[in-house]
């Protein structure tokens, strides 16, 4: 069968840029390093990385300290990285206080929205986010809403939020559905007309969402997606690829595949999430070209 395979599938920057920040301190096993949850968002991954010293602890949905398991003289050369979804205000403080070194690796688009909601909320602004509640880079940007912050996901959730008064703005998630954001912007409008829209969803984001547009243009017959089911981009372009009325297959490595089913096609389209790495995609772009 044809494989027609998404230019920018894989990594985004964001999540490059974090890895790489990661195993320079780690490398050659001469330094502790520690995450605070997950680097990203693929099992595979970080079980590569957890074989090159690279530790995930923590756990950003409870605010639990860190159970960092080292000796006073591997503390003094430890690392604590924050991942490319970035944390709250709050939790960054908390990091610092560990006595070991702190870097913060999120993704700089994470740190514009943050930045954005900051200076809107010393203005006053009450902020509404679109996103999920329970994903890390929205409990991370809660924090930078001085308290008036809401997340919405749906009309009715917009619907559901108290009044917010004069001053108000929306942000994104940055891995959100740019048609749903500019539907629910449109909405929060209605209300609140002078409310300030500004648009957050990441380039890497945007370039997914629309390659699955042109995969279906070049001919693909169906759309294979790789990646965890736990990462929020990846499920979105799984999401995508059926509003394109396409049969999508979504897959977290090669050894899932179904070659029963997918035989039947001529030509296949891949693309995957922003965390997911080149070795899984082209693993299985081979299997499949020799099927």
């Amino acid at each position: 069968m044809k494989v027609i395979r998404a230019k920018t599938a894989g990594f985004c920057w964001g999540v490059e840029r974090a890895i790489n920040v990661a195993r320079e301190y780690a490398i050659k096993g001469k330094r502790p390093v520690f995450t605070d949850g997950p680097l990203i968002h693929n099992s595979q991954m970080m079980e590569r990385l957890e074989s090159e010293g690279i530790h995930e602890i923590g756990d950003y949905m409870s605010r639990s300290e860190l159970n960092i398991n080292v000796d006073e003289a591997e503390k003094k050369h430890a690392v604590v990285i924050v991942r490319a979804h970035g944390v709250s205000p709050e939790r960054r403080s908390y990091l610092k206080s560990l006595g070991i070194e702190f870097h913060d690796a999120t993704c700089p688009d994470v740190g514009t929205i943050a930045g954005r909601i900051k200076l809107q909320s010393r203005k006053g602004y009450t902020t509404v986010i679109f996103g999920d509640p329970n994903h890390p880079e929205v409990i991370g940007l809660m924090g930078y809403t001085d308290a008036r912050g809401h997340v919405v996901k749906t009309r009715a959730d917009i619907d559901a939020l108290p009044p917010l008064g004069e001053k108000v703005c929306m942000v994104s998630q940055s891995t959100m559905f740019i048609f749903e954001f500019e539907q629910l912007a449109e909405y929060l409008k209605r209300s609140y007309p002078n409310a300030l829209v500004f648009d957050t969803i990441c380039g890497a984001t945007r370039e997914r969402q629309s390659e699955v547009r042109v995969l279906a243009q070049e001919g693909a017959e169906a759309i294979i997606v790789i990646g965890g089911r736990h990462s929020a981009n990846t499920v979105k372009l799984a999401a995508l690829v059926e509003k394109h009325n396409l049969p999508c297959y979504h897959v977290e490595t090669a050894a899932e595949l179904d070659f029963k089913h997918l035989r039947k096609y001529n030509v296949i389209g891949v693309t995957a999430g922003a965390s997911t790495p080149g070795f899984l995609i082209d693993e299985a772009c081979k299997r499949l070209a020799e099927a």
